[in-house]
């Protein structure tokens, strides 16, 4: 990505380029689609060594400046960089997400309506200081025939000109555009491009929640993404002991930095006797700060004070608020008010719990007995995701390629006319859905 300011004009000719490339891409054949990602996981494999340097130079360039979760995305190692080759892979793999057939109808004799996936076109996507996501984001977006314009973090500088150079080498090595995959320099550009809803169609932030709330405040173009991800795990009157630590433990501590990463555990009164003591034994030798609210600190006295604060905190870190709650309507009360529609999850024994738990809490992702660090698209089997969204219109929680897809309706007659269903002597309709795979391709 180049450190070079570029002028208005300049931005326009790269989202032009862009936009030429996605319509090449969207009838660029499949095989031809998944040869440029089989050829990207390879560089990168080819090129670790190169690839870690690179890190390594943005690591010392950061020094102690950047928060430690921030630090952890940053940073980029041997098995970090496989994982990456890894998940072009399964992308690769998947079926074709284009020209699949959605519906297919016969309005009448001879006049057939079918709907086929397609790509949104041209994608803007702002990420901070991880730059595995450039890697999943273009894999994404060339597999779903779109565009992509990228601007990463100013911390990742040198790993992301890495990366993208490897994803622009794949692509010209299988004899697709290259300016499918572009690096935008600077915020300036970003800004530039959130003003062309005629260049771009879809804007992603993935970072803080600063960043997305200036990026939806800034374009009328759509944005994909969440702010927040303030996570609750309830532990229900009937949850496991053993069950309910170890999924508290793993939903904390597995990657703190994680916006699926739990922050508050709520815990309905009858249990907290029981699991209070146990969640502390466990947590705090391992180095989580525990805060609890009045109830919680009566049965735990060494727990640290939680405020109201703490129950809107996204801590990214080892730090966890604990509250107990009278029963389930508390808890789904609780979560109401302080969830940010990212992923919530109950632990329970209770069917009839776990299914209310289920049907009532609105977010993208709802849980019974699992951590809430599975709200990922590799791990939904996406192959990689783009990001996550809390919205409700287009694409919720783990975002892969079906969020990148849009459709048209394609219309094959023989002469018909609207006329000839209008009027008293109207021709019916007939309206009959054909039968078919209507996952194949036209």
């Amino acid at each position: 990505m180049s450190d070079a300011t570029l002028s208005p004009l300049q931005i326009q000719a790269m989202a032009q380029a862009a936009r030429e490339a996605s319509r090449h891409l969207a009838t660029t054949p499949g095989t031809r689609r998944s040869a440029v990602l089989v050829g990207l996981a390879d560089l990168l494999e080819a090129q670790i060594p190169a690839l870690l340097a690179a890190n390594a130079e943005d690591v010392a360039a950061a020094g102690d400046s950047l928060p430690p979760a921030t630090l952890q995305r940053l940073r980029l190692d041997e098995a970090k960089v496989a994982a990456m080759a890894q998940g072009v892979r399964a992308v690769a793999a998947l079926p074709d997400p284009l020209h699949r057939v959605q519906l297919h109808r016969q309005l009448d004799e001879g006049l057939e309506l079918t709907r086929v996936a397609c790509p949104l076109g041209v994608l803007c996507v702002v990420f901070e200081a991880r730059p595995d996501a450039l890697i999943q984001i273009s894999a994404l977006a060339l597999k779903s025939g779109n565009a992509v314009l990228l601007k990463g973090g100013r911390e990742a500088a040198r790993s992301n000109a890495a990366l993208l150079a490897a994803v622009r080498r794949a692509l010209a090595e299988e004899g697709l555009p290259e300016d499918a995959v572009q690096g935008l320099p600077d915020r300036e550009a970003v800004a530039a491009l959130l003003q062309r809803p005629d260049l771009v169609d879809l804007v992603i932030p993935r970072g803080s929640r600063e960043l997305v709330l200036s990026l939806q405040a800034a374009t009328r173009i759509p944005v994909l993404g969440h702010a927040d991800g303030i996570c609750h795990m309830y532990l229900d009157a009937a949850a496991d002991t053993g069950m309910a630590v170890a999924l508290v433990r793993d939903a904390k501590l597995q990657y703190p930095a994680a916006c699926n990463a739990v922050e508050t555990v709520l815990i309905h009164r009858r249990a907290a006797a029981r699991l209070l003591p146990a969640l502390a034994a466990d947590l705090a030798p391992r180095g989580v700060e525990l805060r609890g609210c009045a109830a919680c600190r009566e049965l735990e006295p060494g727990l640290g004070v939680a405020t109201e604060a703490d129950w809107d905190a996204e801590y990214g870190a080892p730090i966890l608020a604990l509250k107990v709650v009278e029963d389930l309507d508390g808890a789904l009360a609780h979560i109401r008010a302080h969830g940010s529609g990212h992923t919530e999850a109950i632990v329970t024994e209770d069917p009839r719990a776990a299914a209310r738990f289920l049907a009532e809490v609105d977010a993208a992702g709802v849980f019974h007995n699992a951590s809430t660090r599975f709200a990922d698209g590799f791990r939904y089997g996406f192959g990689a995701e783009v990001g996550i969204s809390t919205g409700r219109i287009h694409a919720r929680g783990p975002v892969g390629l079906e969020g990148l897809l849009s459709y048209r309706y394609l219309l094959l007659g023989h002469g018909h006319r609207v006329e000839d269903y209008s009027g008293s002597a109207a021709r019916p309709f007939r309206h009959r859905d054909l039968g078919g795979d209507l996952g194949a391709g036209l």
